[in-house]
């Protein structure tokens, strides 16, 4: 599953969350500090594991 990255308005906090992508299209995430709604994406780089060996 995803982990999305969001910073929130309210209190600056970083936070992560991991849900799946119809999760993530229907739910309005939290601050798990503050409790506000007011969060904000936080794009970051990602990898992907593969079976295939370089």
């Amino acid at each position: 599953m995803p982990v999305y990255e969001y910073r929130c308005a309210k209190c600056s906090k970083d936070f992560s969350l991991v849900m799946s992508v119809r999760e993530h299209e229907r739910k309005k995430p939290r601050c798990p500090k503050c409790k506000s709604q007011r969060v904000k994406p936080v794009y970051s780089g990602f990898f992907a594991v593969t079976s295939k060996k370089s």
